[in-house]
């Protein structure tokens, strides 16, 4: 058991490192081929922050263990929310009144009731519902494209438009970006196959679902990105970062991940997913818009509330999940 842990620990590290390093190499070998900052920032970055997501839960379902892709994306959506915003507005209060913000929220509540509505009408959730999903993705991109077309100042293009050749470790030649993104495609294979197989066997060994491990130890695990990257730029002033990360990661992660997850094959819905943490998902997505549209920073109490939340869900679930 002690060696499951382990693996699935070195797996996400893999799986983050090899992430980064993929977008990185991807992201400099499009500039090579002239391919336009815009179309690199849409496509190669923005998917590429949803890497570990998507490639643990295609390889879930591709391995028959698509309950654990559905608990990843529930609660990476969640830690998303309570933790990767509480543990920043501990440090420094986040603004929601920037360009966008209200806009993205609507889109992100909208993706996560849409997952539960597809869930509850069928369950396993099959490729049309995959694929249904996945056009949410293609259209929010092509929504994007068009905002930036036109100028906005969308917290979410600007992230998407951050990184540049030469900057931030990206590498400056061909050849380097082609071994960058061969290296970056074999360690998403490797941390991905290293935590499904061992998530798997750490759940049979406390008798457990492979739903409440995709909740808290994959989930948390796959969202550390997201949550470093907040963290950091909150300490270094940067709060407004925190907001745009947080929704980008979360339209994604229903659009994308849990759409080509899907797409790959069966998802099972654990029954504990409908019965509580659906609602958790929407009700942290419900809350969260409603700051913005109040345009309420979120400030120390509100950051101490919802890391308090999140750590009374994750031992709603792992104590009294397995019994619902």
């Amino acid at each position: 058991m002690i060696s499951a842990f382990f693996f699935l620990l070195i797996g996400l590290v893999v799986l983050i490192i090899a992430g980064d390093i993929m977008v990185r190499g991807a992201a400099a070998l499009a500039r090579h081929w002239g391919v336009p900052a815009l179309i690199v920032g849409l496509t190669i970055v923005a998917f590429g922050t949803s890497a570990p997501e998507m490639v643990v839960g295609v390889q879930a379902a591709l391995m028959g263990q698509g309950d654990l892709a559905a608990g990843n994306v529930v609660g990476s959506n969640i830690a998303n929310v309570l933790l990767a915003l509480g543990l920043p507005a501990l440090i420094l209060a986040i603004p929601t009144n920037m360009t966008g913000v209200a806009r993205n929220s609507f889109i992100a509540l909208f993706a996560a009731t849409l997952f539960v509505v597809l869930a509850f009408v069928k369950s396993p959730m099959m490729q049309w519902q995959g694929a249904i999903l996945f056009g949410g993705i293609i259209a929010y991109l092509l929504f994007m494209f068009r905002l930036a077309k036109a100028g906005s100042d969308d917290p979410i293009l600007e992230e998407m438009m951050e990184i540049d050749e030469g900057e931030d470790g990206l590498p400056t030649n061909m050849i380097k970006s082609i071994i960058y993104v061969i290296l970056g495609i074999i360690g998403l294979v490797l941390g991905g196959n290293l935590i499904v197989e061992n998530a798997v066997e750490i759940a049979g060994g406390f008798g457990v679902s492979e739903t409440i491990i995709g909740l808290t130890i994959v989930a948390v695990g796959t969202s550390l990105p997201e949550i470093a990257t907040v963290v950091v730029a909150t300490k270094r002033g940067h709060p407004e970062v925190a907001i745009g990360n947080v929704l980008g990661s979360n339209v994604f992660n229903v659009f994308a991940v849990m759409g080509a997850s899907a797409l790959a094959g069966p998802i099972g819905i654990a029954n504990n997913l409908k019965v509580f943490d659906f609602w958790v998902m929407l009700i942290s997505s419900l809350v969260l818009l409603l700051y913005v549209l109040r345009r309420q920073p979120i400030g120390r109490k509100t950051g101490g509330v919802f890391t308090i939340a999140y750590v009374l869900y994750l031992l709603i679930v792992v104590f009294l999940a397995p019994n619902m």
